[in-house]
């Protein structure tokens, strides 16, 4: 109820307010990863990876800026410093393959996956305001609209995954990794996760941003069905790495419902998975 209005509002603002959220988000996610990697014996540079982890999506936001520096040397660079302070803190008796291996991963899997989307938000493609007809009219950049399509599918297959289980949840989807989720939950967050990607894209994207799908409506609903797919993927992905650690939230940062991760651990699989769609399927859809 807060958290969302908010990052609404920072999505709209994009530029540096988007890059810093994502920056503070990913390294409190990485810290709460790292928290699970511990319980789960190994022994990553805290540090190292939590830095690294928020560095990302303000790289990103640099490379915007017009800042240009050779990003894969800069990627091999850090890779080395990585294992050379692993030498130097862990040795071999603390597990260093494991050490430097949980510390990069950390910081890709969470610094790495939110930048997409920063990236979705500047799309080459979303290049123009979009004009909303709501009330008495707005003017809202497109790639915020754009942005806003993988978001709300997320957050549809959450509610509807949850609700559909709830009520008629009987077969049990993977017991082994998350006891609560249902093959009837599934079902249900993909119908509505499409159900509201149609809806946006044809009633908001299309005649606001002018941007749309190829084969309409079938690239709008391909889109919708595979995001859906990648956010239950990504939850199911969080849940492994809790029942291996043996721990039942990333962390308790927020009160009532767990960390960080628990809410965005379908984001780090949406948000690339949908900047590729958009690679593949985005198009103009002028008036």
């Amino acid at each position: 109820m807060v958290a969302a209005p908010a990052a609404v509002y920072v999505v709209v603002l994009g530029g540096a307010p988007l890059a810093g959220l994502l920056a503070v988000v990913s390294a409190i996610g990485a810290w709460e990863l790292f928290r699970i990697a511990r319980a789960s014996g190994l022994a990553p540079l805290d540090d190292v990876g939590i830095a690294l982890a928020g560095l990302i999506p303000l790289a990103v936001h640099a490379r915007l800026l017009g800042m240009q520096f050779p990003a894969l040397t800069i990627a091999a660079v850090i890779v080395v410093a990585t294992l050379g302070l692993t030498i130097w803190r862990r040795g071999i008796d603390k597990k260093p393959f494991g050490a430097a291996a949980t510390t990069i991963f950390g910081a890709v899997y969470v610094g790495g996956m939110l930048s997409f989307g920063y990236a979705l938000r500047y799309h080459p493609y979303a290049f123009a305001d979009a004009e909303l007809k709501w009330g008495r009219g707005m003017t809202i950049a497109s790639g915020a609209l754009l942005l806003m399509l993988p978001l709300l599918v997320t957050w549809a297959s959450d509610i509807g995954g949850y609700t559909v289980g709830r009520l008629v949840g009987r077969h049990k989807l993977m017991v082994s990794v998350s006891p609560g989720k249902t093959v009837e939950g599934a079902v249900g967050g993909l119908v509505l996760g499409v159900v509201v990607a149609w809806v946006f894209g044809t009633s908001v994207l299309r005649p606001s941003a002018q941007l749309g799908f190829k084969w309409y409506p079938w690239g709008l609903i391909l889109f919708g069905v595979v995001v859906s797919v990648a956010a239950q993927v990504g939850d199911l992905a969080e849940s492994l790495l809790k029942r291996e650690a043996g721990v039942k939230d990333s962390s308790g940062i927020i009160p009532g419902t767990g960390g960080v991760l628990d809410r965005l651990d379908s984001l780090l699989f949406v948000l690339p998975v949908s900047y590729l769609l958009t690679d593949w399927l985005l198009t103009w859809a002028p008036r």
